[in-house]
């Protein structure tokens, strides 16, 4: 999911205080009350978290920053997470489909990726061989 730079979206963890982040002057820290700045139950008008950065803390931060901060969210680290385990998960079913199309000795041999590539290799030469004949 590719996010532009209109809607950014942070979720710095707890450990992280408004002033280690540099969203102190956004105004969603709490009253002594617990609640934002004239908004009751906390948060801002426009529905921010306290903590949250607001839109005007964000346009100081270089791009390269504003992507740095919303890779370090736990949100993003799962579902960056869930995403290589999908993307393993078809390559080596992959390598399995390919492995079935291979003619070993014997059949059901297990066999290391870069061993199935260099097999592959070597039969597709020979069918090319056989073909040419």
């Amino acid at each position: 999911m590719m996010l532009n730079s209109d809607t950014v979206e942070l979720d710095l963890p707890p450990s992280h205080s408004e002033t280690e982040s540099g969203f102190s002057d956004c105004g969603g820290g709490a009253g002594p009350d617990g609640a934002g700045p004239g908004v009751p139950g906390g948060g801002q008008a426009r529905g921010l978290e306290p903590g949250e950065p607001c839109r005007k803390d964000l346009q100081h931060l270089s791009r390269e920053e504003r992507r740095r901060r919303r890779r370090a969210t736990a949100k993003y680290r799962t579902a960056h997470a869930t995403r290589e385990r999908i993307r393993v998960e078809a390559f080596n079913l992959a390598f399995a489909e390919l492995r079935k199309l291979l003619p070993t000795l014997p059949p059901d041999k297990k066999l290391s990726k870069i061993e199935i590539l260099r097999l592959a290799i070597c039969y597709i030469s020979y069918l090319n061989h056989v073909l040419d004949v």
